[in-house]
């Protein structure tokens, strides 16, 4: 674990805000289409940015950027995660954490603390393939613990699936609506099959823009916004 990457700007990781993202490697999960590898499989042989160095480049910069995004892998499991985002807070800046949701406990006590501005949730399917998707035996009420939390909490989010053929269909969003319930923001990630986890995936053929048009539709109606990434 630890910071294995920094990206000092970015347009679009935070929606409005101009953000610096941080990524942590190591990851819980084992999604055949991810594409950050290295992050979730190796990320020992990555090099480290010491949090000494990344908060003095945070303080460096905090006139230029509005917000701290914090991916991976899964950052939830970066033992140091809530004195490290209480530095950043002390900054200041906003903070925005993109989760596989599995950590509700931990995005619990950072929501309970006030540290968290904004949380991008990902859900990969529905319920009966999600140990499929997620390539790890993980109870898909985990990730509504989390997303119930984060609805409760007052605090902006979104959830988001990448829609790779192999995994996610219209018959699933209507499982998941049914266990999300209305939520305010939902993203569609359009799968590209370059440099996945699993090299199968690699010649599954992403869907065409109609289909996650008709998918964009049926997700409004239980999303307060919709929109398609990637696209």
């Amino acid at each position: 674990m630890g910071i294995k990457g920094i990206q000092k700007t970015s347009l679009v990781d935070y929606p409005g805000k101009l953000s610096t993202v941080l990524f942590f490697g190591g990851c819980n999960f084992l999604c055949g289409f991810c594409h950050n590898v290295d992050l979730v499989c190796d990320s020992g042989k990555l090099n480290s940015y010491s949090v000494y160095d990344t908060l003095k480049l945070l303080k460096d910069r905090s006139s230029l950027v509005d917000a701290v995004v914090i991916t991976g892998g899964e950052p939830t499991l970066f033992k140091e995660i809530d004195s490290f985002i209480e530095n950043i807070k002390d900054i200041p800046l906003l903070i925005k954490i993109d989760t596989n949701g599995s950590n509700s406990e931990v995005l619990k006590k950072l929501l309970g603390k006030g540290l968290v501005d904004y949380v991008a949730i990902d859900i990969k399917t529905s319920p009966e393939k999600y140990k499929l998707a997620a390539g790890v035996n993980i109870e898909f009420n985990k990730i509504k613990e989390t997303v119930e939390l984060v609805k409760e909490s007052g605090v902006e989010y979104e959830l988001r699936t990448t829609c790779v053929p192999c995994y996610v269909t219209l018959e699933d969003f209507k499982k998941i609506k049914e266990e999300t319930g209305r939520v305010k923001k939902y993203f569609l990630q359009q799968f590209v099959n370059k440099a996945t986890l699993d090299p199968a995936l690699q010649e599954c053929d992403p869907y065409p823009v109609g289909v996650l048009d008709e998918f964009k539709v049926y997700v409004k109606s239980f999303a307060d916004e919709c929109e398609i990434r990637g696209v």
